[in-house]
């Protein structure tokens, strides 16, 4: 599936840190991986795919709506 979204990186970053504020990192969910391994770094988390920057659901969803 590919997917016609494109989202700048700011606002991808932006949009991932809203939503672990609203529901929390639970242990062992995409979420707790993404942040455990990338520590932040957003080019090392899940939404990072160049040039669209729309590689996570969770911050897809987000700025869908």
């Amino acid at each position: 599936m590919t997917s016609e979204l494109s989202i700048p990186l700011e606002k991808a970053f932006e949009l991932c840190k809203a939503h672990r504020e609203k529901k929390g990192v639970r242990l062992f969910s995409q979420c707790w991986g993404c942040v455990r391994y990338s520590k932040e770094d957003p080019e090392k988390m899940c939404f990072y795919k160049p040039p669209t920057h729309d590689g996570c659901k969770l911050v897809n969803r987000l700025f869908e709506s």
